[in-house]
């Protein structure tokens, strides 16, 4: 049985990606210090696998404990999602991030270059691509200066497990996803933001249910069919089923290369006024909004071309947006 760690395992896509390690037995421990989750979780994982994974309480940025707690471990294979993420808040705070993403990432990479044959998987980001010249966007397509610095972070991380690869003879992918949205189909799982949502669909679902207010458009007036922005949304199931199989391909070296890049979403853009008109339709509920003026450094439309992973993962996105809208509408009702 191949031991995996998962660092920010009780996070969003963390905790649905454990499900998917635990079900095909492997043997998982999760490190997350609760900055953006809850203890909780690992009762939901509990209950859809019928397993509690091992969880370490851990700041990775403590270079001190971190080591102290790996020196003496054995893992096959390291998926690392454990990093802040706010965008808003990474303006405001940028020592913070850098601080916690950046340091997390050369601890974990300490270990990988004492233990080689270690497969490292890097939950990376669409947002390394800014504004795309073109659509869809490829691995090829050019990496744009950060607009926040979470972005930058996750460009700066790409830049050194690239690096690091290289020079210790490491096996990595690097995965950067597009717009995750969903929960798991029991339920049991889901996104839990903390205060107000930042993304699309939990603010949706929370205005359908009444914790919000209207739901903002930000703006209808983008150069799209119907004035508003345009994402690529992908299940969050069909993404943690992507880092299987990534990891997988690590395992088995088959990998072509130190690292690998490659994007994961839908390969479909929709855009928010069809979003919206996709959750009434899957949940048969009203959600009240407003136009509002464009947020500043919001992009008009980016959406991913997977054809790198479906030839070289054999994977592709299996769910459908009404599939994700519902799951998510499952799960916020389940909280409540």
């Amino acid at each position: 049985m191949k031991r995996i760690l998962v660092t920010g395992g009780l996070g969003y896509i963390g905790s649905h990606t454990v499900v998917e390690l635990i079900l095909r037995d492997y043997d998982v421990t999760v490190i997350d210090n609760l900055s953006n989750s809850e203890e909780k979780v690992l009762d939901g994982i509990e209950s859809i696998c019928g397993q509690r994974p091992k969880w370490i309480d851990l700041d990775l940025s403590d270079r001190s404990r971190c080591h102290d707690y790996l020196k003496n471990q054995k893992f096959d294979g390291i998926i690392h999602f454990a990093a802040f993420k706010a965008v808003g808040e990474s303006v405001k705070k940028p020592l913070k991030y850098y601080m916690n993403n950046i340091f997390s990432l050369v601890n974990l990479l300490r270990y990988v270059e004492k233990n080689v044959n270690c497969a490292f998987i890097f939950s990376s980001s669409c947002s390394v691509y800014g504004e795309a010249k073109k659509l869809p966007i490829t691995e090829d397509s050019e990496i744009k200066s950060a607009e926040s610095p979470y972005g930058n972070t996750k460009q700066i991380c790409e830049e050194i497990i690239e690096e690091s690869s290289v020079a210790y003879n490491l096996k990595s992918i690097a995965l950067r996803y597009f717009n995750p949205i969903g929960a798991h189909p029991s339920g049991k799982i889901g996104e839990l933001p903390i205060g107000v949502p930042q993304n699309l669909v939990p603010f949706i679902t929370q205005s359908a249910i009444g914790i919000r207010g209207e739901l903002n458009v930000w703006g209808n007036d983008y150069p799209t069919a119907d004035g508003s922005a345009i994402r690529d949304y992908i299940h969050v199931v069909d993404l943690a089923e992507a880092h299987i199989v990534a990891l997988e391909r690590l395992l088995a070296d088959k990998n072509e290369s130190n690292t690998e890049v490659y994007n994961l979403g839908s390969g479909k853009g929709s855009s928010v006024l069809e979003v919206i008109e996709a959750f009434k339709k899957a949940t048969g509920e009203n959600l009240p909004y407003k136009i509002s003026q464009r947020r500043k450094g919001d992009v008009i439309s980016a959406y991913a071309d997977t054809k790198l992973a479906e030839q070289k993962l054999g994977w592709k996105s299996k769910k459908t947006l009404e599939d994700a809208l519902k799951d998510a509408w499952r799960w916020q009702k389940n909280k409540m």
